[in-house]
């Protein structure tokens, strides 16, 4: 298999993870009585301890080697909070206020600050394809938000910002790891990730003072949400990254949107119409645009 199919497929793979996840989170949310500010850190702090226990069996003293040098470190703590973390809390807690399907579209725009941090970085103006592409992805969120009635906000103005701001994040971690995937396997820089996030979001939001006890039904979407929305979502997804590069795995991570949306509507009877299938159309064009676009 080529290196290229190869990323293909698991930037897939860990798109089509990610929408599962995300709708699984839905179901909590709406049915299980959880709050993100309480799904989140428990999800990344038992992610984290899995893939730490896993890396010190598999590579030993190299899993602390992230820390020796000043550089990897302050990478380290820009990728794995700034980017992982805050992206998994900003995605939930959008979901938590719209829809797992709003939330994946609008964390879809990451390209565009790809975009503008390659505009910022040398110093260039964008293309007539780029700026194409960034009034695609306009009218595609303005569409989701509204529904096609531009005089009501069918979606809350909170979700879109959060859905944007996680939208920046998933840009930090695309970009920020290429140096340290360059040193160490993914597993280990995933594993520090997750475990900063729980620690860090354990203290923010002091969730032993959220006395909130799941049943069954809960026990089982928390393991899926750790395991297969972080544990093997990351995992895959970054690899195909490492393999094929940021731009071209957004573009097959597109795979997310779609999942979540089929899956929320299909099962939870989310709202889905013909302004939202455009936009999710309008999204997909721009991300179509900006991955095609030549070097």
């Amino acid at each position: 298999m080529s290196k290229e199919i190869k990323g293909a497929l698991l930037s897939v793979l860990g798109g089509i993870c990610w929408g599962l996840s995300g709708s699984m989170g839905q179901f909590l949310f709406t049915h299980e009585g959880m709050d993100s500010r309480w799904l989140v850190p428990v999800r990344l702090s038992i992610s984290g301890i899995v893939l730490a226990l896993y890396c010190l069996v598999r590579y030993r003293g190299r899993f602390f080697d992230v820390w020796k040098t000043k550089k990897n470190a302050v990478d380290m703590l820009v990728y794995g909070l700034a980017g992982i973390s805050f992206c998994q809390f900003l995605y939930f807690l959008t979901i938590q206020l719209s829809t797992a399907g709003v939330a994946t579209i609008l964390q879809d725009l990451s390209p565009i600050f790809i975009l503008a941090v390659n505009c910022l970085m040398t110093h260039t103006r964008p293309t007539i394809r780029e700026v194409e592409a960034i009034v695609l992805a306009l009218v595609g969120v303005a569409l989701i938000s509204t529904h096609g009635n531009f005089t009501n906000m069918a979606v809350s103005p909170v979700a879109i910002l959060t859905g944007t701001a996680c939208a920046v994040c998933v840009m930090i971690y695309n970009v920020e790891p290429k140096k340290l995937l360059e040193q160490f396997p993914v597993t280990i820089l995933q594993g520090w990730a997750f475990l900063m996030g729980g620690i860090f979001f354990s203290l923010v939001f002091r969730v032993w003072t959220i006395h909130y006890v799941p049943g069954i039904l809960g026990y089982i979407g928390i393991a899926f949400v750790v395991f297969v929305g972080n544990v093997f979502a990351f995992t895959t997804y970054i690899t195909g990254v490492h393999l094929i590069g940021p731009s071209k795995a957004i573009l097959y991570g597109f795979s997310e949107p779609l999942t979540a949306a089929v899956v929320s509507t299909v099962f939870m009877h989310s709202s889905f119409g013909i302004y939202d299938a455009i936009g999710f159309a309008c999204v997909f064009l721009m991300l179509a645009l900006i991955s095609s676009k030549k070097e």
